[in-house]
């Protein structure tokens, strides 16, 4: 019984600390390969900043549907 209670606690503790280091780690961010970064570098600031911003627009769903498996699977596992 407080093997069970232990992970579960455990489980928590180790989730939320991913979610703290997620956010933390939430700033600014380049998401161009060397091809874009020049591109980019001759385009000017505005639209490179665009640039950048579609690209992380277009990672969201492949990533909100990777993290919607694995939500799904580690509920399906065993998961509270």
């Amino acid at each position: 019984m407080f093997r069970r209670l232990y992970l579960c606690i455990m489980k928590r503790i180790v989730s939320l600390v991913m979610l703290c280091m997620l956010l933390l780690k939430a700033e600014v961010s380049d998401a161009q390969c060397s091809i874009c970064t020049k591109t980019a570098q001759q385009l000017g600031h505005k639209p490179a900043k665009a640039l950048n911003t579609g690209i992380i627009y277009l990672m969201i769903a492949p990533l909100a549907i990777i993290g919607y498996v694995g939500v799904r699977w580690w509920k399906q596992n065993g998961g509270d």
